[in-house]
């Protein structure tokens, strides 16, 4: 059946294999409002099951001696530390604003 799910186990671990086609492609374009020619969908289904391949020729590599890494780089933050500080007078600001009352900006009403 076209587009149909199977488990299968690998290395004790449970994978879902899908028969991806030009079917499949359509079914999963549906949702974003994509629309693909009959020989575009079939381009992609194959570029999809590549991308299957390949991401499947790496479970195959054996990891069981390589410790898991939470982030392929260190995650050192170039922030600063957050410190409230006071960086503008009000008079300052308003100063600059073509109508103030001494406290607010005046705006033109909109409605």
């Amino acid at each position: 059946m076209a587009g149909a799910l199977e488990r299968t186990e690998k290395r004790g671990r449970e994978y879902t294999t899908v028969n991806i086609d030009k079917d499949y492609v359509g079914r999963i374009a549906a949702p974003a409002r994509l629309e693909t020619s009959p020989e575009q969908a079939e381009k992609f289904a194959s570029q999809f099951r590549d991308i299957i391949g390949y991401m499947d020729s790496l479970n195959q590599v054996d990891t069981s001696g390589v410790e898991p890494f939470y982030s392929p780089s260190e995650n050192i933050s170039v922030l600063r530390e957050d410190e409230s500080r006071s960086t503008s007078e009000r008079g300052e600001l308003l100063s600059s604003a073509p109508h103030h009352d001494g406290e607010y900006f005046i705006v033109p009403r909109i409605i």
